[in-house]
């Protein structure tokens, strides 16, 4: 039993994660946490759905949007400054709530990461080689290959993990999810107290589609575009979250808006699809619809008395 507690609200995009942690909020001292890869672009707040301005004011937020899109978040460095944050946060005595969907930052903060063997300099080089000159698309379709699972959560256009998976594959000879499995489980001292929000495929597809609409309503071109201006390489991190890279195709005269916009609802589809196969593989999980949010902070205290 880890001596860090923390409630960590799971689920697909999309599914009202974010309105679960604001229903805590209301009746008990939170801070919010974000552990969502995307979410930590400053660049990309309304591409990226990070809350709000009236969602943050209603409590702290940390972990959001404070990494340039240039820069590489690894999920070993996001344990770690979520870690502090958690610490914080009791340390003033309010209830931490990670919120988010990335499934690896909940891993590694919960269980610590593999000891994967360094890679042979010579290996990377070649693999990055490759990846300048066939692109990434090229090379998730050998990670699919190599190592599915890995694959299956990593969007096309990603080239750092792509290029990380597959330079693992190829310097070990095992996959990254086989390391992943090689974790040390309790290895750190974080005890997440985790509830799920549940919902189906086919309840999020509307929903996706007007979040899409309502995004490019609010800005989302523009804002990809100064991103762009600001940082004009597509190589950019930032840059290979889903709606970032579809928008960006569209500003460089790659598609037209619409077809920019169906290609991002296909791939946040498929983004939830993946999201749910993965949170419902996690063990100790308590389940809640969204119409039963206000059962919420009762759930939350009888689970952990330390959280009154």
């Amino acid at each position: 039993m880890g001596s860090l507690r923390a409630v960590c609200i799971l689920g697909p995009t999309g599914s009202g994660k974010t309105e679960a942690a604001l229903v805590l909020a209301a009746s008990m001292p939170v801070t919010v946490i974000n552990y969502d890869s995307r979410q930590i672009y400053a660049d990309f707040p309304i591409v990226t759905a990070q809350p709000e301005a009236h969602e943050q004011d209603q409590c702290p937020h940390r972990l959001y949007g404070f990494v340039p899109t240039a820069e590489v978040m690894s999920a070993a460095r996001f344990a770690e400054l979520a870690r502090v944050e958690i610490v914080q946060a009791q340390e003033a005595g309010r209830v931490p709530v990670l919120v988010g969907g990335t499934g690896l930052y909940v891993k590694a903060l919960e269980f610590g990461l593999a000891d994967i063997p360094p890679i042979d300099p010579d290996v990377r080089q070649w693999v990055l080689e490759r990846m300048a000159r066939e692109g990434p698309n090229v090379l998730h379709e050998d990670l699919a290959q190599a190592d599915p699972e890995t694959a299956a959560r990593l969007h096309p256009n990603d080239t750092q993990r792509i290029s990380r998976a597959l330079e693992v594959f190829l310097g070990t000879g095992k996959t990254l999810s086989f390391w992943f499995l090689e974790q040390k489980r309790g290895h750190t001292d974080v005890n997440l107290c985790k509830v799920g929000v549940s919902t189906t495929l086919g309840e999020l597809e509307p929903r996706l589609r007007k979040r899409i609409g309502l995004m490019l309503e609010r800005g989302a071109l523009d804002e990809v575009r100064r991103a762009w201006e600001h940082t004009p390489d597509r190589e950019a991190p930032g840059f290979s979250g889903i709606g970032c890279a579809e928008l960006l195709a569209h500003i460089l005269g790659e598609a037209d808006l619409d077809a920019a916009c169906e290609l991002w609802y296909r791939n946040t589809r498929s983004y939830a699809k993946r999201q749910l196969t993965w949170f419902a593989k996690e063990p100790g999980v308590r389940w809640i619809r969204a119409e039963g949010f206000d059962r919420l902070p009762a759930l939350v205290r009888a689970w952990g008395a330390d959280f009154e």
